[in-house]
């Protein structure tokens, strides 16, 4: 069984046991949620796809842990002319994993 659900604009397809990253989240380590802005639910032949959300359908989530990707260089140049830009970036994540998937 998998579901398509929406967090943070972003689309993620979740299996029972996953561990995914998402765009961060403002929960604590160890906290469990629902996510019930499921986009589709798949299981073996059957498939429900949602108007824009399937109702009644739920992810259930826990938070493993708060991270950061790994740092990116931003670096601008123009010859001949002395622009030199150099910037970094890290992204910040949360890892959830998939506990259960209810449809209602």
């Amino acid at each position: 069984m998998y579901a398509v659900f929406r967090t943070g604009g972003r689309q993620y397809r979740a299996e029972i046991g996953q561990v995914l990253d998402v765009d961060r989240l403002p929960y604590e380590v160890d906290k469990q949620f629902q996510v019930s802005d499921v986009l589709l639910v798949g299981d073996g032949d059957q498939t429900l796809i949602g108007q824009p959300n399937v109702d009644g359908a739920a992810v259930a989530l826990t938070v493993v842990e708060q991270l950061r990707a790994p740092k990116v260089i931003v670096f601008k140049y123009r010859q001949r002319t002395n622009f030199r830009r150099k910037r970094g970036h890290r992204q910040y994540y949360t890892r959830v994993r998939v506990d259960g998937i209810t449809v209602g």
